[in-house]
């Protein structure tokens, strides 16, 4: 079933729990990835401990061989893991995180048809109180989120209400990269943004039962703009430096709510 004027899928109960399966895959990967981030660990071997993971789930790595067209390679690995001032799409390399970094882990799974995706920001070790905060911030714009959907509100008001949260905090939103639809593709309609603004009236939605939508935060500690890292044309960065948080949950709007299906339960 669709909802005509944004060809957002609407999705039955079954399709819903199926969804959710393939989020507790996510949510089990990115609980046992966040208890091996410390010092000296590679993103390269939190990279393989996903494969071994998601394969051992009878699941399927939604990010490894998407193509890009500003990339000059397919994305070559499960995770994206993203240090300090990248914002999403880092590469998992071999150099090891030192002490005081944050790590950003995207990761998605297609279980039985269906997909799951959510990310997390981890600290290295002690991370300075500034980059605490960031990471704080960021956890509690997605949670504003997920408190405020509920069907009849449009999706605006809730967008309002994360970038008022983010921007209160000192901090900027990312403007160029978004949320999104999900369900048997990784990205469905609608767009899902982190902020507002007049430009985004034509893309506004209303809230209804049965939308699926993966909800993603991302905020820089300095100016929101970003560019392409390296001449890979994956990772993206803050334009000006400045480190960056991401936190991502799927969600199922539900008759009176909303229902989380990367929580693990």
């Amino acid at each position: 079933m669709r909802a005509a004027a944004a060809k957002i899928v609407i999705k039955s109960p079954r399709e819903i729990e199926l969804l959710r399966a393939a989020g507790r895959v996510v949510h089990r990967v990115l609980t046992e990835l966040g208890d091996l981030v410390r010092p000296g660990v590679t993103t390269a071997a939190l990279d393989a401990r996903a494969d071994e993971l998601i394969r051992a789930a009878g699941a399927v790595a939604l990010f490894k061989g998407v193509r890009n067209p500003q990339a000059r390679m397919p994305f070559p690995a499960c995770i994206c893991a993203s240090l300090n001032e990248q914002v999403v799409h880092g590469i998992p390399d071999d150099r090891p995180l030192r002490e005081g970094d944050i790590l950003s882990i995207d990761c998605g799974v297609r279980l039985k048809g269906y997909c799951g995706d959510a990310a997390a920001t981890f600290p290295v070790g002690r991370v300075a109180p500034a980059v605490q905060r960031l990471l704080d911030v960021t956890r509690a714009a997605l949670e504003l989120a997920v408190q405020e959907i509920r069907p009849g509100r449009r999706w605006s008001q809730v967008a309002r209400l994360m970038q008022k949260c983010v921007e209160d905090g000192g901090f900027g939103v990312v403007r160029e990269f978004v949320g999104h639809g999900i369900g048997q593709e990784m990205r469905e309609e609608p767009k899902v943004p982190n902020y507002y603004d007049r430009s985004q009236r034509h893309a506004d939605f209303d809230l209804l039962p049965g939308m699926t939508l993966a909800i993603e935060p991302m905020v820089t500690a300095g100016r929101p703009e970003v560019r392409l890292g390296d001449a890979s044309g994956w990772p993206v960065v803050t334009r000006d430096g400045s480190w960056a948080a991401h936190f991502e949950h799927s969600v199922a709007v539900t008759a009176d709510g909303v229902e989380v299906l990367t929580d693990g339960n």
